[in-house]
C-alpha cells in the first residue's frame, strides 16, 4: 500500500502544492495612489471595490499623502456625509492595505493616533510607491 501512495497519490499532491504555490504567487500586485482627498478617496472605495469582486485574490495597497490621508483619520466622512470606517474595515477585513504618509502627519501637525487603526504609517508616501513599483513589482492605479 505504501508503494502504491508513493509511487500514484505522492505525486499528484507534491504538483498540486507546487501549483497552488504557483498559482499565489501569481497574485495581481497593485498599488492605487491617492493625494486628492476625499472625493478621491470615494472614487477609490468604488474602484477597489470593483477591482476585488473582480479579482479577490489581488493584493492591493493604497497608499496616501497629502489631502489623499484624510478618508483614514478618524471620524472622516464621505461627500454623502457617512463615515469611511465601515468601508475602510469592510476592505481592510479583505486583505486590502491602507498606508498613510508620516511626512504629511508631521507637516500638518496630525497626531499619528488620528489615523485609523487599520492604517500603516510610513515614512514617506511617495517613496513608498515608488518601493512597491520598483522593488515589489506593485501595478500602479491612480482613480
Amino acid at each position: 500500500m505504501l508503494k502504491f501512495v508513493a509511487r500514484h497519490l505522492l505525486p499528484v499532491v507534491l504538483a498540486f502544492g507546487a501549483a497552488s504555490a504557483a498559482w499565489a504567487q501569481d497574485a495581481i500586485k497593485v498599488v492605487y495612489h491617492l493625494n486628492e482627498g476625499v472625493q478621491q478617496a470615494s472614487r477609490a472605495i468604488g474602484n477597489i471595490r470593483n477591482h476585488m469582486n473582480a479579482d479577490p485574490n489581488a493584493k492591493i495597497v493604497v497608499v496616501t499623502h497629502g489631502p489623499g490621508i484624510d478618508f483614514l483619520l478618524d471620524g472622516a466622512k464621505n461627500m454623502q456625509d457617512q463615515p469611511f470606517a465601515g468601508a475602510i474595515g469592510d476592505l481592510a477585513s479583505k486583505g486590502v492595505e491602507f498606508r498613510v504618509c508620516n511626512n504629511t502627519l508631521v507637516s500638518r501637525n496630525i497626531d499619528p493616533s488620528k489615523v485609523v487603526m487599520e492604517a500603516k504609517i510610513v515614512p514617506s508616501g511617495v517613496a513608498e510607491v515608488a518601493r512597491l513599483q520598483a522593488k515589489e513589482g506593485f501595478a500602479y492605479l491612480r482613480p
